[in-house]
């Protein structure tokens, strides 16, 4: 028998068949579905009312680009949201707010303060709203719920208020925060930097001319001493040389001398004279070649030729006195005060000669020190070089991370101020906290329409309930389904002019039952509408 009704295909009923079910069972359908709505309907004025303020709070980026005056805070706009969230959602804080608006004034008696918090929690919603490009964080809304509206456009202002004045709190004290750090780093990196100047400041004190930037000044010292040495020793020779010379010429006038007594002539003391003339004039050609007319040597070796020739001269007159043979008595008298005088200054200026001498090679010996002292110190050089390198080393890397860190602290400083003044990534109150008119919760328009369902649901579930428990077959249908026989007629139902009457008289009342129903829901779906 199952197997058979498993096989038959579901038939659904014909609408003349419906329409004849609502005939008859309209009451049952339009009390329970009336008293069904009416019941949710009336409910949902009976639950409180919960009001809802909100307000949007805008994200806003710095004032000032970011590449002109980088950020010192490198937390995420979002992760600081949160760390925002969790301080002002804290037990303290929503206590600080319970108190400052003396919310939940009647049940601070029945509840704890913990209660409160959480109450008070359960009524706070933040909502973010992201960019579609970057998905950053670009506002977010802060709505609360109360029983009260002014009490939720009191409590959600204050709730931006704390976010807003949080948010640049916190940004001001990790900005600060952070200048400090590098303001006490570059402390530390300033005492640093001068101990390693006073290391680098005392060895260049106690090397002073030894240092490796002054290799290249010691080499043209050094070259400037040995030219200095080389010219003093040429120097030196010509005074030896001269020295000679004018020993040479003393010899000579003793030699006269003798001969003017003896009576014979001086040839060869005039040759001799003519000699070291000769000698005089070849250096002063190569001295002539390398020094001006100024230059000392020139002009004591032209000095040196004019005292030769002044010299050759009187011999030669002496001579020619000897040869006229007059007036001996005279010319011995006149040419031996000459010979006086001029061997006085040959004297003189052998003295002067032989004091030239011992200075020359006293500044020579001096010399010799000195390029032996610049010598050794370019001979120390690359080990000078490097100690030098070592202690350098050192205070570069001080001066570089010294550099560094001052550049980081004023562009932290920088980042300070303008946070500091608000120009800064901050929050901006957009639209200040509204005064609620309708209450948020309860849905009491959604809560008319599920009235309206449950009313359905109640009416059709009567009708299919008296329908079953009737025990009346209907149609042909119920028949065919009762008994396995074929149908071979039908007898109609008779009526009577008053059973007529009665039938219209039920469906005038049932329209009108219907009609007044349909009325009242209308008008309770737009007082909800309206009002709730």
């Amino acid at each position: 028998m199952q197997e058979e009704l498993q096989d038959k295909p579901l038939e659904l009923p014909e609408l003349h068949q419906v329409l004849a079910v609502i005939r008859r069972r309209c009451w049952h359908f339009l009390l329970p579905f009336f008293s069904g709505w009416l019941v949710v309907w009336g409910t949902s004025w009976f639950l409180p009312s919960v009001y809802r303020s909100g307000t949007l709070i805008l994200v806003e980026q710095p004032s000032v680009p970011e590449k002109f005056v980088p950020s010192n805070i490198d937390t995420d706009i979002q992760h600081q949201l949160d760390s925002i969230t969790q301080q002002i959602m804290s037990r303290t804080r929503l206590l600080e707010v319970i108190d400052h608006l003396n919310l939940f004034a009647g049940d601070r008696k029945r509840k704890n303060p913990d209660d409160l918090v959480e109450e008070m929690r359960k009524g706070i919603e933040i909502e973010l709203s992201h960019n579609l490009e970057d998905r950053k964080l670009s506002a977010f809304n802060i709505y609360y719920s109360s029983r009260d509206p002014k009490t939720a456009q009191l409590v959600t202002s204050e709730l931006a208020s704390r976010f807003i004045n949080q948010n640049l709190a916190q940004r001001q004290e990790s900005s600060q925060n952070t200048t400090v750090f590098l303001q006490d780093q570059l402390d530390q990196a300033r005492q640093k930097l001068a101990e390693q100047e006073a290391r680098v400041r005392e060895f260049k004190d106690r090397h002073l001319g030894e240092l490796p930037s002054q290799t290249q000044s010691n080499l043209q010292i050094l070259s400037g001493l040995q030219s200095q040495l080389q010219s003093q020793e040429d120097s030196l020779n010509r005074a030896k040389q001269q020295n000679t010379y004018l020993e040479s010429l003393i010899n000579q006038y003793h030699i006269v001398d003798g001969g003017a007594k003896s009576g014979s002539g001086s040839p060869a003391g005039l040759a001799g004279v003519e000699e070291e003339l000769d000698r005089l004039k070849a250096q002063l050609a190569d001295l002539s070649s390398h020094y001006t007319d100024k230059h000392p040597d020139v002009r004591k070796t032209k000095a040196q030729i004019a005292r030769a020739e002044n010299t050759r001269e009187r011999i030669i007159a002496r001579m020619n006195q000897r040869g006229s043979g007059s007036g001996a008595d005279n010319a011995s008298e006149t040419a031996t005060v000459p010979r006086s005088a001029a061997l006085l200054d040959l004297e003189s200026q052998l003295k002067a000669n032989h004091t030239e001498i011992a200075n020359r090679q006293a500044e020579i010996r001096n010399l010799q020190n000195r390029v032996g002292q610049y010598q050794g110190r370019l001979n120390q050089a690359p080990v000078m070089e490097q100690q030098f390198t070592d202690i350098t080393r050192d205070y570069e890397q001080s001066k570089t991370n010294y550099d560094s860190l001052l550049a980081k602290k004023n562009q932290s400083q920088m980042a300070t101020e303008l946070e500091e003044t608000q120009q800064g990534e901050h929050f901006r109150l957009v639209d200040p906290p509204n005064l609620p008119v309708k209450p948020y919760k309860p849905n009491r328009l959604m809560l008319c329409g599920m009235g309206l369902l449950v009313g359905i649901f109640l009416g059709g579930a009567t009708v299919a309930g008296t329908e079953m428990a009737g025990g009346k077959v209907h149609t042909e249908r119920e028949i065919k389904k009762l008994v396995p026989f074929e149908i071979l007629g039908e007898i109609p139902n008779l009526e009577t002019l008053a059973d007529q009457a009665a039938a219209r008289r039920r469906d005038w009342a049932a329209g009108a039952a219907a009609a007044a129903i349909l009325f009242c829901i209308t008008v309770g779906t737009a007082v909800t509408y309206l009002k709730g």
